[in-house]
């Protein structure tokens, strides 16, 4: 009779954890638009591991990725309805707070070492050789590019923060340094580094942190106050199938890279 009992109890038990979670497969996914600060690439991987294995979709999430043509300003897209989340590097983020834009971080994913990228056949061995140089980065015709390479440079004892040339090389470092420019920034050494030698390019790289500019070669997840107000269970979820994508990563790298691979068709 006890076992009989204790069968049942089992069975009872078993049923009730597949109804429920039959219940929680029923619910509509709800759909997350995250809106990216560049191309696709490898700095994205948790997105696209927690997208490609389903750890969005187990959370009750329906994640879309959404590259941007040129540089946007995603808090406008998410007050408009056509983004929930952007990705924003932090320096980005505290800019625009401090303009007072309705911005706030609640995630990190990625920490790299970010600087400054170059051809050594250029006659650049330290950062002072870049005066004079033409730089590329995005926001170009603006201050950003020259500011950072300007800062290094001054740190190295040189002095020429208007002595540059600028190119127009949008996202596409590699390919700025291909077609005219000398000096490419920001890039993102876990990233830029490896396409330029995959490329056959003599690449050098000098990092921010060595050479006065501060460290902030982080991608966050933003969202607007209200948004994350009204949607912070969904975001939670989010945040949780990130991290477990990043476990993964870290635990079976094979396995990551052949997703990235499956789902960039490259």
């Amino acid at each position: 009779a006890l076992a009989s009992t204790m069968r049942l109890h089992w069975v009872l038990s078993f049923a009730a954890v597949v109804l429920i979670a039959q219940a929680q497969h029923s619910q509509p996914l709800v759909p997350i638009k995250i809106g990216l600060e560049w191309f696709l690439n490898p700095d994205h991987l948790p997105l696209v591991v927690a997208l490609k294995e389903g750890y969005f979709a187990d959370a009750g999430l329906d994640v879309t990725l959404v590259e941007p043509a040129d540089h946007w300003e995603a808090e406008e897209e998410i007050i408009a309805g056509r983004l929930d989340v952007a990705v924003t590097e932090t320096l980005h983020l505290a800019q625009d707070a401090a303009r007072g834009k309705p911005v706030i971080g609640f995630s990190r994913f990625l920490h790299t070492d970010g600087g400054v990228m170059y051809l050594k056949n250029r006659g650049i061995e330290r950062p002072s050789d870049m005066c004079g140089k033409t730089i590329s980065y995005p926001g170009y015709p603006g201050p950003g590019g020259p500011a950072i390479v300007g800062t290094m440079a001054l740190a190295d004892g040189g002095e020429c923060w208007g002595d540059f040339g600028k190119h127009d090389g949008g996202f596409y470092h590699v390919d700025a340094l291909l077609n005219g420019a000398d000096v490419a920034t920001l890039i993102f050494s876990n990233f830029e580094m490896v396409e330029a030698r995959s490329r056959g390019l003599d690449a050098g790289f000098f990092s921010l942190k060595d050479w006065g500019v501060p460290d902030f070669c982080q991608l966050v997840l933003f969202t607007t106050p209200e948004k994350l107000e009204a949607s912070s269970a969904d975001l939670r979820k989010l945040v949780l199938a990130v991290r477990r994508a990043t476990g993964l990563i870290k635990s079976n790298p094979a396995r990551a890279r052949d997703i990235w691979f499956e789902h960039t068709k490259t």
